[in-house]
């Protein structure tokens, strides 16, 4: 099959953990051991996040006086593109020295008119204080928003509308070529009136690329690999349930976080509305049974329930 995975946060750095390079290193040899047997059988594209290292990338350059402004958002998504694609590349390469691997950093267009851009609600980098991110926010032109207890910085999150380098990784796909792209949902661009590309200050969701990307490929399954083993019904109360097999119009008639299960639920939604085909959410450590639906949320079309 044709795979295409989306690596969660948690698979580079655990809740609470400081974003030292070593954990994440260590986070992500982990995750390497888990992906790797998916890549005996199977043509597999490997997505991840990129939160953490993009807001230490951006607190960085903020406070760094030799700059007249700090690096805007797109050129740190494309730093860590560079710098999580190597770590993934060395780790999945030393499980499997036998393969061929390759780590792409891409681009994904957007609308310059997409409504995001107006109201920015993508958390991004570390928390803070009220009074310390609104001294950080006058200070750099940031806009801040709470977050839980504390308060972080946000930047617009437009809807992904293609990947521009997808005839590339489908081509290096077809080489038996395993490819680490995407990554923070990919750098984000617009198209100018002439035709050219040009960078925009945003984060993109990186499920959602995923998800269209998986589309493009025409991929067998999209798996969303996260810290849970499925998809709760009633998270939270004494009625919590997990969800085995189940639609897109199942789980549209439900809610979920906004910050949290939401985009995951939302991007396997669009990817079998969109293609026919199933999607899985559930943990890292089970990706071998998810793409075969004996573990996790295995979501399938309507038609087929």
């Amino acid at each position: 099959m044709r795979i295409v995975v989306a690596l969660g946060g948690n698979a580079l750095l655990r809740r609470g953990q400081v974003p030292d390079a070593d954990a994440q290193v260590e986070n992500i040899r982990a995750a390497a051991r888990a992906l790797a047997p998916l890549t005996d059988d199977h043509e597999v594209v490997i997505t991840h996040g990129n939160g953490p290292q993009v807001g230490v990338l951006a607190m960085e350059s903020a406070a760094d006086p030799r700059l007249t402004r700090s690096y805007p958002f797109d050129a740190l998504g494309a730093m860590t593109q560079g710098l999580i694609g190597y770590w993934i590349l060395q780790a999945m390469g030393n499980e499997r020295p036998y393969r061929q691997f390759a780590s792409i950093i891409n681009q994904t267009l957007v609308d310059a008119e997409d409504p995001a851009f107006e109201d920015p609600t993508k958390f991004v980098g570390e928390s803070f204080s009220e009074e310390d991110a609104r001294t950080l926010a006058d200070r750099h032109g940031w806009q801040v928003r709470r977050d839980g207890d504390q308060w972080r910085r946000v930047v617009a999150s437009p809807r992904p509308r293609e990947i521009i380098e997808t005839k590339l990784i489908d081509h290096l796909l077809d080489e038996s070529i395993i490819v680490v792209c995407a990554g923070g949902g990919g750098v984000p661009v617009v198209r100018t009136g002439t035709g050219d590309l040009r960078g925009v200050e945003a984060v993109i969701d990186k499920d959602l690329s995923a998800a269209l990307l998986a589309q493009r490929l025409k991929a067998d399954r999209l798996l969303v690999l996260t810290d849970v083993a499925a998809v709760v019904a009633g998270y939270g109360t004494p009625e919590a349930t997990p969800i085995r097999h189940t639609t897109p119009g199942q789980l549209r008639a439900m809610d979920f976080p906004a910050g949290s299960m939401g985009p995951k639920v939302e991007a396997v939604c669009r990817f079998v509305e969109s293609s026919g085909r199933a999607a899985a959410i559930g943990s890292l450590a089970h990706a071998v049974d998810l793409a075969t639906g004996t573990q996790g949320t295995y979501v399938t079309p309507d038609q087929d329930r």
